[in-house]
């Protein structure tokens, strides 16, 4: 059994080897939002493992039986050398019973954790096909759940997806059984969605700040759908002490008299020989009551609350729910089946790409078949060398050859034609743009400008096939002899 001390010494290697682990994972930037959920999801695992060592770490420095404070009074005590190597004596022993046992180190876990087998496909169990692999939410079930509710709109699925935090349009005398039924239900669903999208966020801090705020607005009596909630309407008269019920209409509480339930209620209070209730323990009773509706109807809003908060947070996925609904309808079968098999082929050449990634640490140029060149070839050909033009706006051109031909390439023929200087084969390397002022000068003084004149350098030719410069073609034409 290893010691108390190695058992600390490995726990702080492997924290710090955890927490390094995730420098790394945030150091690549992700391609696409599949790899940025794994990364998330993979340095989530990180974090838990962080924690769980952690917490066997505290526990170990609070040494509750003393073996720590043994251990270490042992090895710093006047028998330290005995100490010492009676350890080291176990420790050939071990080895010596057990000479092929293999061990891995910590440091070979992580460098394989960018690439652990099976990640993609435990990332896709997640998520149900709809959701698209966290990109969309799944409300189906609970749509269907919510049009079966009593005294609801009627809304189709794209509707829904608009509207289903919107709980002031129900009436609050509806707001029990079923109703609160589909609210847990739609609360957990979006708790896992969000914890699976999203586990790098903290839910519990979610929940506390969404609390803090709901209880402000409940004791104000300004939550939506609950604004007159706050108080008791009901009068005293209206009030039923055997089901500890108040009602607000005197036909809803005569109608209440005459249902089995009421009946039930009141033959047992006269089986605990209760007959009849004064004023004021029917005014105690109906404080309790009001008490006890008040409580059961604020962990109801609280639960709207949290839904709406949810669907705050989650807003991108929701409006792209709405969008992907939209276009699904206006496809047809023949084109969802074939977009499926779109996908299906993009999945398995996303898989071929990952597997053909070519290593290429020089960053060499690649060559005709894809590959990097050989380094010997690289360093022939003077890739290395840079080249820069100040007239290409201090491009750099790596190689004799690319700075060569650049001079008969758009960007220099660019920059010379912002100089108002033309592009020369007299300018070839030439790459100052004080330099290339100072010879157009100099070309200019000289009169070897080589500068376009349409007067004589521009041909015209006759029916006769008699080539002229432009002056002399036009003094011709005037005077009728063309």
């Amino acid at each position: 059994m290893e010691s108390i001390l190695e058992q600390q010494r490995k726990a702080h290697e492997e924290i710090e080897r955890l927490e390094q682990a995730i420098v790394d994972q945030f150091m690549n930037d992700p391609k696409s939002h599949k790899e940025r959920l794994a990364r998330e999801h993979r340095v989530s695992d990180f974090l838990d493992r962080i924690s769980s060592r952690s917490k066997f770490l505290y526990e170990l420095y609070l040494d509750s039986d003393g073996a720590r404070k043994t251990e270490i009074d042992a090895l710093s005590g006047t028998s330290e050398f005995s100490e010492f190597y009676g350890r080291l004596k176990a420790i050939k022993d071990y080895h010596r019973r057990y000479p092929n046992e293999t061990v891995e180190p910590l440091e070979l876990e992580f460098i394989n954790q960018t690439k652990s087998n099976g990640e993609e496909d435990e990332l896709d169990k997640l998520f149900s096909g709809e959701e698209g692999s966290g990109r969309f939410l799944d409300l189906h079930a609970l749509h269907e759940q919510y049009v079966n509710l009593k005294n609801v709109k009627k809304l189709d699925y794209l509707t829904y997806l608009s509207e289903f935090d919107n709980f002031a349009e129900y009436p609050k005398e509806n707001k029990h059984g079923e109703y609160i039924k589909y609210l847990e239900d739609l609360r957990s669903y979006l708790e896992s969605f969000f914890g699976r999208v999203k586990p790098l966020s903290n839910l519990e801090d979610i929940k506390e700040t969404t609390r803090k705020s709901f209880l402000q607005q409940w004791e104000s009596g300004n939550f939506p759908g609950w604004e007159k909630q706050i108080g008791s309407d009901e009068d005293n008269n209206l009030f039923c002490a055997a089901c500890r019920k108040g009602y607000k209409k005197q036909t809803v509480f005569d109608a209440h008299l005459t249902s089995k339930k009421h009946i039930k209620a009141a033959n047992a209070m006269v089986k605990r020989g209760i007959t009849s209730i004064d004023r004021e323990t029917q005014e105690k009773l109906l404080e309790e009551a009001e008490k006890e509706r008040n409580s059961r109807e604020r962990e109801i809003a609280f639960i709207e609350a949290l839904i709406r908060k949810y669907a705050e947070i989650l807003g991108s996925q929701r409006e792209d729910t709405k969008a992907n609904v939209e276009r699904k309808r206006a496809l047809t079968d023949r084109e969802r089946r074939m977009e499926l098999e779109a996908e299906e082929v993009d999945d398995i050449e996303s898989e071929s790409e990952d597997e053909d990634k070519i290593y290429n640490p020089l960053k060499l140029p690649l060559g005709w078949d894809g590959k990097p060149i050989p380094y010997w070839l690289y360093k022939l050909h003077g890739l290395g060398v840079e080249y820069p033009c100040e007239i290409c706006g201090n491009y750099v051109y790596m190689g004799r050859k690319a700075f060569d031909r650049h001079f008969q390439e758009w960007r220099h023929a660019h920059g010379m034609r912002c100089l108002g200087i033309p592009n020369t084969r007299h300018f070839h390397e030439i790459t100052l743009i004080e330099d290339a002022y100072a010879l157009w000068e100099k070309l200019k003084s000289s009169g070897k400008t080589d500068e376009f004149k349409p007067d004589t350098m521009e041909e015209f030719e006759d029916q006769d096939g008699n080539v002229f410069n432009k002056k002399t073609y036009d003094d011709l034409k005037r005077q009728g002899l063309l």
